[in-house]
């Protein structure tokens, strides 16, 4: 399959999960009266749940899928490691550390845009300090930045979560780094989409470097790559996006890792050109994935996190064995 018509596919792909999202749900109302009540408006409950409810949780399903799924494209390129995803450096989980501290504090019940703004600081911090911490080292040092960032968060949201007096709010982070894009509106929508979208632009530039890194980076520098200015646009984009998306889904894993793999014998050699299809099977991926937590258990409220590890650790232990089977 061609490339162009590879991401046509992955766009009509898309654009059906998208419409299908907005149909699926646990009242049952015919496709046809749906759709009156998302374009034509009306009183009622219908049209309500169709715009305020359903609408917002499909495109927070395409901006998470996008985040989560270009961040693990370019953090398998820049660090040409197939293993790699976003939370290789400490994004995720520092980015949950914010929030599990505005849950703890109470702020999150202050204002809404408390624990979003608070994950979105705990990644920003993050960025700071693996910057800090990996100086004018190579992708080695960011590794090990990386590694111990996240390490640090989770030792301190475990701290958190053991040191709270309050059983409620220790639930109710629990329930939160669990993954969900239920309950969600626009005002999580436009939250995030700004902070994505300044993501998704820094990461597009880093195609062309990740390229020349399959030679090496003494090849890329030589090709005329700036391997400083290449590793800070990545953090920041990865930062951005990851950042982002944890702040208004919680810990949502294993699609930056799967979708690239699942991608890559699809576009070849070219990292650069898995970074927009990975966008785009991310962003297929998780609203299928919230699709089905509507289906499967609809009354026990399924959290989109398990689902994604349930399903996506087979898929990852399958793309392990045929690896091995190849070496």
């Amino acid at each position: 399959m061609t490339y162009p018509r590879l991401i046509a596919v992955l766009t009509l792909l898309v654009a059906g999960l998208f419409m299908a999202s907005l149909l699926v749900g646990v009242a049952d109302v015919s496709v046809m009266d749906s759709l009156a009540a998302l374009f034509g408006g009306g009183e009622g409950p219908l049209p309500i749940v169709m715009r305020e409810i359903r609408l917002p949780r499909a495109i927070l399903g395409v901006m998470v899928g996008v985040s989560l799924g270009l961040s693990g494209a370019a953090m398998q390129g820049y660090l040409r490691n197939p293993l790699a995803e976003p939370g290789v450096i400490g994004i995720s989980a520092s980015a949950a550390l914010g929030a599990v501290i505005a849950l703890q504090s109470g702020l999150a019940a202050l204002f809404a845009l408390a624990l979003p703004l608070a994950a979105l600081t705990g990644a920003a911090l993050c960025v700071l300090l693996i910057l800090l911490l990996a100086g004018s080292g190579g992708t080695l040092s960011l590794i090990l930045a990386g590694i111990a960032v996240s390490a640090l968060s989770s030792a301190l949201t475990a701290l958190v979560l053991n040191l709270s007096p309050n059983p409620f709010a220790a639930n109710e982070i629990v329930f939160w780094m669990m993954g969900s894009l239920a309950d969600r509106s626009f005002l999580h929508v436009w939250t995030a989409l700004p902070v994505m979208l300044v993501g998704w632009a820094l990461l597009a530039f880093t195609g062309r470097g990740i390229d020349r890194l399959t030679l090496g980076e003494e090849a890329a520098a030589t090709m005329g790559i700036n391997l400083k200015r290449l590793r800070l646009i990545l953090v920041g984009g990865v930062a951005a996006s990851v950042g982002a998306a944890t702040a208004v889904a919680g810990a949502v894993g294993f699609v930056g890792l799967v979708v690239p793999h699942v991608l890559r014998p699809l576009v070849g050699a070219r990292p650069a050109r898995l970074l927009l299809t990975s966008a785009l099977g991310g962003a297929a991926l998780v609203l299928t994935a919230d699709i089905a937590v509507r289906l499967i258990l609809p009354e026990r409220d399924l959290k989109l996190g398990v689902l994604m590890a349930l399903v996506g650790a087979p898929v990852f232990f399958h793309l392990i064995w045929r690896m091995r089977g190849r070496s």
